[in-house]
């Protein structure tokens, strides 16, 4: 880990856009410890048995069918920042394309700068990561562990490795299912954030695009939360006291980052969605919760979310 290099990466930013990607992988990776990933032959089993078990479980509970992505890695964090810079260059793309070009250079440094901080923090705290890669070529979708992070955070929170590790394994899982059981869904979100997205690049604000993307991250977040609840063969409220409260804590850069990239909002989704979801499968099971991945109309609009019983009415046969 050099920051030094991070910082003479970010100085020597080059080329036409106002974000240089290679300097900004090469910056955040610097100012990174990778981590190891230098496993036993039964800790990496273990990951895969996590990951199948999940799979299984929430087959099960769900009634949906779904696979898991081909791709399963575990990583270390330089493993993880290079997986997403792609993502960030696509989602940062039309504003490219649009933005204004005032003093290129300078705005060309603190854009570099300002998006190199975010990976890095970022890779040095994501645990594991459902990949669906939104405004990509293809159909691909991939599911990450950082190991290092799982590891250090376990620690951390003084929870045991193993259990916690399965824990972030059944969460990911949960998306997957969701993203196999609406294969329209990237789509859908796909086109409401380049709407908003391409708005913002000239000056404007989508703010329906905006409220139709968080409302289905909102049952995204919730309806994963559902599934934990049923199929995670443990007790796990102690790990989610102990993860809400590290969330809330942290050093000074880690919530301005948390800030900047929304983190905030999606605990909202979290509680909002699992709300709704709660109330739903009250009423109907969690089958019943089911059926908002038949198709998109299925989705709860933002008013819904707060009144399940009109997204009841209106859904129900």
């Amino acid at each position: 880990m050099s920051l030094y290099r991070s910082v003479r990466a970010v100085a020597d930013a080059s080329g036409t856009g106002p974000i240089d990607w290679e300097a900004v992988a090469e910056a955040a990776k610097a100012s990174t410890d990778p981590g190891s990933i230098d496993m036993s032959p039964s800790e990496r089993e273990g990951y895969a048995t996590d990951v199948r078990d999940a799979r299984a479980r929430v087959r099960d509970v769900s009634g949906a069918k779904f696979d898991v992505p081909d791709t399963i890695e575990v990583q270390n964090r330089h493993h993880w920042i290079d997986a997403n810079i792609d993502t960030f260059r696509r989602v940062m793309e039309p504003v490219e394309e649009h933005g204004p070009e005032i003093m290129p250079g300078v705005a060309r440094t603190i854009n570099t700068g300002t998006m190199s901080v975010m990976l890095s923090v970022l890779g040095k705290n994501v645990l594991g990561q459902y990949d669906p890669l939104l405004l990509a070529e293809g159909d691909e979708h991939a599911l990450y562990f950082v190991r290092p992070n799982i590891e250090r955070i376990a620690d951390e929170l003084d929870v045991n490795y193993d259990r916690f590790r399965r824990w972030i394994a059944f969460h990911e899982v949960t998306h997957a299912a969701e993203f196999g059981a609406a294969p329209w869904l990237s789509d859908h979100l796909e086109t409401r954030m380049e709407s908003g997205i391409d708005a913002l690049a000239q000056g404007r604000l989508d703010r329906e695009a905006f409220r139709e993307l968080d409302a289905a991250m909102t049952a995204v977040e919730g309806y994963a939360e559902l599934l934990m609840d049923g199929a995670f063969d443990d007790e796990y409220a102690d790990l989610r006291e102990k993860m809400e409260a590290r969330r809330q804590g942290g050093d000074p850069l880690s919530r301005l980052v948390r800030r900047m990239l929304g983190l905030g909002l999606k605990r909202r989704q979290y509680e909002r969605g699992k709300a709704f979801f709660e109330a739903v499968a009250a009423r109907r099971g969690i089958e019943g919760a089911t059926v908002v991945w038949d198709r998109p109309e299925n989705l709860p609009t933002d008013d819904e979310i707060d009144d399940p019983e009109r997204w009841l009415a209106r859904v129900s046969p």
